[in-house]
């Protein structure tokens, strides 16, 4: 099975609750990324993966993430990726979420949500997501992590950031973890179907 993410993070965090029971490829180098253009996070999933299952004839797993912060009406959302423009760097889209809590102040409340497709050459699918609430911090704490990790505080952790949690840990709790723990629920079960989890009897 492909991997639709080239994010190092991201895909340390699918290989690592898949270990064992799906083996993950990387993204040939010459499949190029896919404009994330849809208005949803399952949409955006599934347009990479439909798109990786058509460059390589493998089943592909692709997942898209939000960040949901209740001050700013749910901003950044689908957009997270891209919260401070195009080709912005993770620092530059965390300022920017900092920027804008500091003016809205009070309720820092937030969730991440994660939809994750696993798709197959002969166009069946699982979707599965995945919640994680918490809230954001007033300012970066930790060096783990990607994305929005240095300021989230998952509320069924101990008060850290994700960004200060091991890898481990932090599967335990997020919203990708919990995604990941359902497809492989979704996996078992079309196996027990007696569907094979990838083309050819390998994924």
């Amino acid at each position: 099975m492909v991997c639709a993410s080239a994010n190092p993070g991201k895909v340390a965090e699918i290989a690592n609750l898949l270990a064992g029971v799906v083996d993950l490829l990387p993204r040939p180098p010459e499949v190029p990324d896919v404009v994330e253009d849809a208005d949803t996070l399952v949409g955006n999933a599934r347009l990479k993966a439909v798109a990786l299952v058509a460059a390589t004839g493998l089943p592909a797993v692709a997942d898209d993430t939000g960040l949901e912060v209740d001050a700013l009406g749910g901003r950044p959302g689908v957009r997270s990726a891209r919260y401070a423009g195009e080709h912005c760097s993770d620092v530059d889209n965390r300022a920017k979420l900092l920027d804008e809590l500091a003016l809205a102040g009070g309720d820092r409340s937030a969730r991440f949500r994660t939809s994750l497709v696993v798709r197959w050459p002969d166009g069946s699918e699982i979707v599965v997501d995945g919640v994680c609430e918490g809230h954001i911090t007033a300012a970066e704490r930790g060096d783990r992590g990607f994305g929005y990790d240095p300021v989230f505080v998952p509320i069924d952790g101990d008060g850290r950031t994700f960004a200060e949690m091991t890898l481990d840990e932090k599967q335990a709790v997020s919203h990708r973890g919990r995604a990941l723990r359902a497809l492989l629920h979704e996996l078992s079960a079309r196996s027990g179907r007696n569907r094979p989890c990838g083309a050819d009897s390998s994924e």
